[in-house]
């Protein structure tokens, strides 16, 4: 990120022409904003932001395959962002990610500017970003479960329906979801994502395993007190104590 004396870099993210050039023409009235670049997707926005590291990012929400919420939730670094948007009913989840500003469509050259200044003001205080569960629960619809996972592989982001994912494994400081015969490694907690799935559906079976319960096929007793979850692809996965009390519980 720049110092707060340099010029701004901006990226604009919107999967509209027509609203990108106005954001651009607008800018182009900024003495201190430099163009970093456009992204009509969120795909390319991932990928523009972890490779331009800019200072600031003018963020359409409403976008196909990859929300402005979930771009987010899959950096490192967010960078500040300004939320550019036709609907108002996204500003909350906004401000819990901490954006500089909520811009609604279409946007006065006034206001824009208003937010920039909001943006050089938190530049020149070098404010934390936000922390990455507060983006993983903006990038949840409000009130509901976890209905896809979004897993970064270099350059590739991967879009994971959850009734895909057969288990979620904890690994060290990454967790495995194996979907068929593919295997991804997402940086996450197996608690955060406990939290995040719909219990009736995903069920914690071991302090290392979380199942989706529509693979289950039976139990078998593999000793004492010890039992393993048959997968209907044959896969054996252990159960504890208390996940084999949940089980019973839940089934």
């Amino acid at each position: 990120m720049s110092d707060a004396s340099a010029p701004l870099r901006v990226l604009i993210v919107d999967d509209e022409e027509p609203a990108r050039r106005l954001l651009a023409e607008l800018l182009e009235g900024e003495e201190d904003v430099v163009v970093a670049g456009e992204c009509r997707n969120g795909f390319e926005a991932v990928q523009a932001i972890q490779t331009q590291a800019p200072d600031l990012v003018l963020l359409d929400v409403q976008m196909p395959k990859l929300d402005g919420f979930e771009v987010l939730a899959l950096l490192d670094r967010p960078p500040m962002v300004i939320f550019v948007t036709a609907y108002d009913e996204y500003a909350v989840r906004a401000f819990e990610v901490h954006a500089v500003d909520y811009l609604l469509k279409p946007v006065s050259g006034e206001r824009l500017r208003a937010a920039l200044a909001r943006a050089r003001e938190r530049l020149a205080a070098h404010e934390a970003p936000p922390e990455a569960a507060a983006l993983a629960r903006a990038a949840r619809p409000a009130g509901g479960f976890l209905e896809r996972v979004l897993v970064r592989d270099g350059d590739k982001v991967h879009v994971v329906p959850v009734a895909r994912v057969d288990y979620f494994e904890a690994q060290g400081d990454v967790v495995l979801l194996r979907t068929g015969a593919e295997k991804l490694r997402k940086t996450t907690t197996l608690n955060d994502l406990e939290r995040e799935l719909d219990p009736g559906r995903f069920l914690r079976v071991h302090r290392s395993y979380i199942l989706n319960l529509d693979r289950l096929a039976g139990l078998e007793l593999y000793a004492k007190d010890s039992r393993v979850a048959i997968l209907k692809d044959g896969t054996r996965l252990p159960v504890s104590r208390p996940g084999y009390g949940r089980l019973r519980e839940l089934l």
